[in-house]
């Protein structure tokens, strides 16, 4: 089933249909639903979640990789990324978020839009939002993770924004190592860059990653891009 925007963004859209119509939440959700062509919310969140592109791209996915996850603001990066979290947790692996993005509130609120919880998952579940996060301090948080495990980055652009941090590229090849050498998944939110033009191109790629630093893009295994409900997965 292909939708017309992620459901986050769905979500919104019947929250301001709510108040603009002044009718009850639940109305304005099947109204959304109906748009999409789905006879309720409660059916076309149910067939949403049973394809959803986290799972696929999570089967696609095995230890070792360096994967890039790209898409402009609201296109539901960060939360594409927690679900390949979730994902790791349902198959009994840890998942780690590591961000210098948010702060930890906004990272659980993001838990319930995706409608998982991470204390169903007992201790499977690490956040660090601290201001030292770098290849370095993630690795050495790493030290004792199992294989199988997926590090989600939040984000890449902001990793050597400190100067006493090493290059980007630097920064990379060091986790890149680890996802080898350790048999982790190492998935790397990434911005695009601003002319990147949806009317061009309907989902954005590699040329149009955001490089404030060189950084071999060779370097990723694999990648994954949004853009208006779109996702598009290919080896690098």
């Amino acid at each position: 089933m292909k939708l017309s925007a992620p459901i986050p963004m769905l979500k919104r859209k019947a929250r301001l249909l709510a108040r603009t119509k002044t009718i009850p939440l639940h109305e304005a959700l099947d109204q959304v639903a109906a748009d999409e062509g789905v006879a309720g919310w409660s059916l076309l969140a149910a067939k949403a979640a049973a394809v959803r592109p986290a799972a696929k791209l999570f089967a696609r996915l095995t230890p070792g990789d360096m994967v890039l996850l790209g898409a402009r603001p609201g296109q539901g990066k960060t939360l594409m990324g927690l679900e390949l979290a979730v994902e790791a947790m349902k198959a009994g692996h840890r998942g780690s978020f590591f961000t210098l993005e948010y702060t930890e509130k906004e990272v659980l609120d993001r838990f319930g839009k995706i409608g998982a919880d991470p204390a169903q998952f007992g201790g499977l579940f690490e956040l660090d939002s601290s201001d030292t996060i770098s290849a370095a301090h993630i690795a050495g948080r790493m030290a004792t993770a199992q294989r199988g495990t997926v590090v989600v980055v939040d984000y890449l652009q902001l990793l050597d924004q400190k100067r006493d941090n090493p290059e980007l590229m630097e920064q990379v090849r060091a986790l890149k190592s680890l996802a080898r050498d350790e048999g982790l998944i190492v998935v790397m939110i990434s911005q695009i860059d601003r002319s990147y033009d949806p009317s061009a191109k309907v989902v954005p790629d590699l040329d149009d990653v955001r490089l404030p630093n060189p950084l071999d893009l060779k370097l990723f295994d694999k990648a994954c891009f949004l853009a208006n409900g779109e996702v598009r997965f290919h080896a690098v």
